[in-house]
């Protein structure tokens, strides 16, 4: 259902004289040519009182806003800032990142979920050290082909590094564009993607890239936010479509909802008191190459004596001469497109299982903290601090 219709705005013709140094004289009723131009104005007012001193503005080297692109991908500010700092700190340059394993970069990466960007991280700098001479693309036209980098970082690293006239496009933009200007057109089709990056590359046309781009991104972040918007203190509420018809909690329009699929996971934590058992996940699918404990999937949530009549059970548990220490109760783990349900078994054992593959590998409870984890496990060890107290040999 069409919640407004662009026609008001493009065809409305305002009669009345306008001096456009005054707010309180502009109104929803203003020409579009006009309106974009006082739009772009008060934005960039805006954001030079109300920006966030970030790290990555005040550097013009590409490898870093790269990285803070990546990061932020998903990712609030608050919590990329620490991940940000590590990996400056450990990779100051493309060629350090370069120089590290999978396995490092996806333990710096531990806890910031969406494993994916980490991987096509690596693979990228590698890319860039070995066929690019160790020199990040200067133009969008070449950094869109590399590996992990959409249209969105890639207007955002081209414009913020090379002031490359390309407007970045993202949540907050669209949410932005689509409240101010009245574009009901849903965001998440071919048809909505293209109107939105017209509007957005027709706003940055004669501005300076950098400034444009990150005022843009920042009034959505902090000002035109996605519920609750506080619009009293918002410079644009005179021209904003959205504010004018009551449109604010409608815009902007996706055509559908993201469906979940739900997994159930029982994991069996083994130990003999000085070492555990650990998994490395295949290379495909949610957290490629992480590790994990033994796992038991599931259709639907598994009682016990379920668990305990199933073939991994019986080769790792009932082989060892295994005895529940504990249960846990169930933990939740949402992710984009998953819901996962997980319950944990902590397992005695009088020796350590054979290993059945390569994919398989026992460590030294000490050594646990060296290995990359998904959050759902990273939760649960935080939880049980005591861990591995409780499989000592006492």
């Amino acid at each position: 259902m069409q919640v407004c219709f662009r026609a008001q705005i493009y065809n409305i013709i305002y009669l009345k004289k306008t001096d456009f140094r005054n707010i309180n004289e502009i109104n929803f009723y203003t020409p579009l040519r006009n309106k974009t131009i006082i739009f772009k104005n008060y934005l960039h007012s805006w954001y030079l009182i109300n920006h966030r001193d970030l790290p990555w503005r005040n550097t013009k080297n590409p490898y870093k806003i790269w990285l803070s692109e990546v990061i932020l991908q998903q990712t609030r500010v608050d919590q990329g800032m620490d991940y940000y700092n590590k990996f400056t700190s450990k990779y100051p340059s493309i060629l350090a990142l370069a120089k590290a394993s999978e396995d490092e970069v996806l333990k710096d990466w531990e806890g910031l979920g969406y494993y994916s960007r980490a991987r096509n991280l690596l693979f990228t700098a590698k890319h860039i050290a070995k066929n690019l001479k160790g020199e990040f693309p200067r133009h969008y036209s070449e950094i869109i082909k590399l590996k992990g980098i959409g249209p969105y970082a890639a207007a955002a690293i081209s414009s913020f590094a090379f002031e490359e006239e390309k407007a970045v496009v993202d949540g907050n933009v669209y949410r932005t564009l689509s409240r101010v200007f009245g574009i009901s057109t849903p965001i998440d089709t071919t048809a909505g993607k293209k109107e939105f990056q017209a509007l957005a590359d027709d706003l940055i046309k004669n501005q300076k890239p950098s400034v444009h781009n990150q005022a843009m991104m920042e009034f959505g972040a902090l000002q035109c936010t996605p519920k609750s918007p506080d619009c009293q203190s918002c410079p644009l509420p005179s021209i904003c479509f959205a504010y004018k018809h009551d449109l604010i909690g409608d815009l902007p329009v996706k055509s559908k909802k993201v469906k979940q699929s739900k997994r159930h996971f029982s994991y069996l934590i083994i130990s003999d008191g000085k070492k555990l058992l650990l998994n490395k996940r295949p290379e495909k699918g949610i957290w490629a190459n992480l590790f994990e404990f033994p796992l038991i999937e599931s259709s639907s949530e598994l009682e016990q004596e379920k668990v305990q009549q199933t073939e991994l059970w019986n080769s790792l548990v009932i082989a060892s001469k295994g005895t529940v220490k504990f249960k846990s109760d169930s933990y939740r783990h949402i992710l984009s497109h998953q819901i996962i349900t997980a319950d944990f078994y902590e397992v005695k054992v009088d020796k350590m299982p054979t290993l059945s593959t390569t994919k398989n590998l026992i460590i030294n409870k000490s050594e646990l903290n060296q290995f990359a984890l998904p959050k759902l496990l990273l939760n649960y060890l935080s939880d049980r601090d005591d861990l591995l107290s409780l499989l000592n040999d006492n």
